[in-house]
């Protein structure tokens, strides 16, 4: 009886996660902040959530300048300004991974509530 406890207690500490945040950013050059689009994608499925949109940002920028955090129920993505200077349109595709779930994420003081389709 004293194996089985022990094994249940086990595997129930193995199966505990910790939080965390994970993100992937890629990031094209568009060519001028001019030509801006403003618009804002979400892709969801069981491995996270993938952002798209455009940002016009300093044309020296690196994926070492995003950073990802966790403030309660939100995700927090900022774009360090480490590069100043001239700027550049990018297209950007942000990749995040999280647990425990989150339902907002905030990119550069913008947020947006993530949740379910009323379609």
């Amino acid at each position: 009886m004293k194996k089985i406890a022990v094994c249940c207690l086990v595997l129930l500490f193995a199966c505990e996660r910790k939080p965390f945040v994970e993100h992937k950013v890629t990031m094209e050059n568009a060519g001028s902040c001019a030509a801006i689009q403003g618009y804002f994608r979400l892709e969801s499925n069981f491995g996270g959530e993938r952002f798209s949109f455009q940002k016009c940002l300093p044309a020296r920028i690196t994926k070492e300048d995003v950073i990802s955090s966790r403030h309660g129920d939100t995700v927090v993505v900022s774009f360090k300004q480490s590069n100043p200077g001239a700027t550049a349109l990018f297209n950007v595709t942000l990749d995040i991974d999280s647990y425990p779930k989150y339902h907002f994420v905030e990119i550069d003081g913008e947020v947006y509530s993530i949740g379910q389709s009323s379609k």
